[in-house]
């Protein structure tokens, strides 16, 4: 069998071209890690991660010092073993954060190679439902300089006349009244049966102020509000949710089966948005959505449509996946070769071996520098 021959990992900064709001936080460049795992065979895997808007090198330093000796010489088909050894050495290093970033991309990388070897998409090798396309929602709905209620539903417009059946918006950020105002806005331009979900980034810290809005948003017909409080405030998420007409979703930035666990069992969440690149990758991703089966949650995973769209053909409980139509948010985008198509509501799988693309190595190069990469064998 082959064996893994060599480690790559590379740090990138890719700046947004138009500054950018959430609720709690504005965002001026996107910090990207990178891997590729080689094979003595001559094949690649790799893996890619969000790691904030600063101190994207922590990540790096993890990888190169602590995950990837690991690896080398191991046989990439023992995704377990591999994994719980990753997670057994970093265990005093951190249990989430980047640390638990870096196990998420190393394992990503070793699926996408083992696929590779096989020859398989990666929604076939999980062994898919869906073979073509999954259905989508589009993301959008940041707060810009004079972003009007008006123009705010005139970009959610714009998505549901590309054939989108559910769109997202940010809100959590201004007074009760004005957040009520953009909403009232976005449903009014998409219509009554267009799914609308509000993301409020952890923009709450009290249940009677999250009350406050979500009084005044009911209305509206919300299909969820995803994040309405800080991942750790696992019982306020519980609270709301026996409070509102309104589903909770959560879980974007929660890591490790054990927590979500935590989350299901308080009746925190009955939408999980668990996202691969987070969590613990795609074998930790899998055992957390399997457990959500069990107890009749479902699953939207966060960010990344490149790699969320084939774990989401191939998980019965799995619903949407979240698309980004441009690169003004999602600029990670600009750091791969092949990107992802849409048509009606629905994301096209890709049919190529893997995740069926790979980084470009010019952008890798601009935003990393020269000597973005540094490999360990």
């Amino acid at each position: 069998m082959p064996q893994i021959e060599s480690v790559s990992v590379a740090a990138v900064e890719v700046p947004l071209d138009r500054v950018t709001s959430f609720s709690t936080r504005t965002v001026h460049a996107r910090h990207y890690g990178l891997v590729k795992v080689r094979s003595t065979d001559g094949l690649e895997g790799i893996g890619f991660c969000y790691v904030g808007s600063k101190a994207g090198g922590i990540l790096k330093t993890a990888v190169e010092q602590l995950l990837a000796p690991i690896l080398i010489g191991r046989e990439s088909r023992q995704t377990e073993a591999l994994w719980q050894d990753m997670y057994q050495e970093a265990i005093l290093q951190g249990r989430s954060g980047a640390v638990m970033r870096g196990i998420s991309i190393l394992d990503t990388a070793l699926w996408d190679l083992n696929a590779r070897s096989v020859g398989l998409p990666l929604h076939d090798y999980l062994g898919s439902l869906h073979r073509e396309q999954v259905i989508a929602y589009a993301s959008g709905g940041y707060y810009l300089d004079g972003k009007t209620p008006a123009k705010l539903g005139e970009e959610l417009a714009g998505y549901v006349s590309k054939g989108f059946k559910a769109v997202k918006m940010k809100t959590g950020r201004l007074s009760p009244s004005e957040e009520e105002a953009r909403i009232a806005a976005a449903r009014d331009a998409i219509g009554p049966d267009v799914y609308l979900m509000l993301d409020a980034n952890n923009a709450w810290s009290d249940l009677p102020t999250a009350m406050e809005y979500m009084r005044r948003f009911e209305a509206y017909d919300p299909y969820w509000i995803e994040e309405p409080f800080s991942p750790d405030a696992i019982d306020l998420h519980a609270r709301l949710a026996q409070r509102t007409s309104v589903t909770v979703a959560t879980g974007e930035i929660e890591v490790g089966r054990w927590r979500f666990r935590e989350l299901i069992d308080a009746g925190g969440a009955e939408i999980l948005q668990t996202d691969a690149a987070v969590c613990g990758g795609i074998s930790e991703w899998r055992k957390i959505a399997a457990h959500a089966d069990s107890r009749g949650v479902t699953v939207s995973p966060h960010w990344f449509h490149d790699l969320h769209a084939p774990l989401v053909a191939a998980t019965p409980n799995a619903r949407f996946v979240e698309f980004f139509l441009d690169d003004q948010v999602l600029n990670f985008r600009r750091l791969i070769n092949n990107q992802l198509g849409f048509k009606d509501g629905y994301v096209q799988l890709r049919q190529d071996p893997g995740l069926g693309f790979g980084f470009d190595e010019k952008a890798v190069t601009q935003y990393g520098g020269q000597a973005a990469w540094s490999t360990i064998h």
